[in-house]
């Protein structure tokens, strides 16, 4: 059910799943011939049975997949891989469609038939803002929560709150300019890259997955918490905002 990788593990390892044999071939071997590992998969079940016995940097996804949805599997993987690159590849076009992908926990998404050239530049884009070292920096503590960015840590009340990488990137870039209008132009070059080619939706829907991280950890906490509160300026962008201390 899927072609072998290529045994040289000092590149990037990448799992394809793809039911169409024309498509699938098409991104090994043009992955392949960009210096990257590829596996390919044609079903959902043998997508999670191969990440299970290999280590991935970067999931290629289809949903409309034989066995199972698409959805599922990113999920599934991106529960039990917090850091792994996911990519959708999809036909469905209707912004519903890709908003549950990003919500599924895709990091992007392309829409079919897309070019090979276009993929390539968005892996680079993601993986070079994975392994770019930021200088380390003092914690930023905002009421209740600290915002570690040197640990890539951010902790409510002493406790870890589980965030996904671009959710965690984009927090911190928000926390860097506390009370400050930050456009969403800004958050997309530096939370994803200055050369974005597709929708800001990724943007709406990653901070929509931040708030409500943030909100379940105050909720589940066991005391009060004070979070910070993370404003929409329509038209424009967003802005992090210091919650007043209560008063004695």
């Amino acid at each position: 059910m899927r072609t072998p990788a290529a045994p040289d593990r000092s590149r990037l390892r990448v799992l394809v799943v793809e039911d169409d044999d024309t498509i699938g071939r098409h991104l090994e071997t043009g992955l392949r011939g960009h210096d990257y590992a590829p596996t390919w998969c044609r079903t959902g079940a043998g997508a999670l049975a191969e990440a299970g016995r290999a280590p991935y940097e970067v999931l290629l996804l289809d949903l409309g997949l034989p066995d199972m949805e698409g959805l599922d599997v990113a999920r599934q993987l991106r529960a039990r891989l917090p850091d792994l690159l996911i990519v959708v590849l999809t036909a469905r076009t209707d912004d519903i469609d890709i908003i549950a992908g990003l919500d599924a926990g895709a990091d992007d998404y392309l829409v079919k038939p897309f070019s090979l050239t276009v993929l390539l530049a968005r892996l680079r884009a993601h993986l070079r803002r994975q392994v770019t070292a930021a200088p380390a920096r003092e914690p930023v503590r905002l009421g209740d929560l600290v915002v570690d960015v040197t640990a890539r840590r951010c902790a409510l009340l002493g406790v870890d709150v589980p965030l996904r990488a671009k959710e965690f990137d984009l927090l911190a870039v928000l926390a860097a300019r506390v009370g400050e209008a930050v456009s969403r132009e800004t958050l997309m070059a530096e939370v994803w890259d200055e050369n974005w080619f597709g929708s800001t939706k990724t943007l709406d829907v990653t901070l929509a997955g931040l708030r409500r991280r943030l909100t379940e950890a105050a909720r589940t906490g066991g005391r009060p918490a004070r979070l910070p509160r993370i404003t929409t300026l329509r038209g424009h962008g967003y802005r992090l905002e210091q919650q007043p201390a209560p008063p004695d």
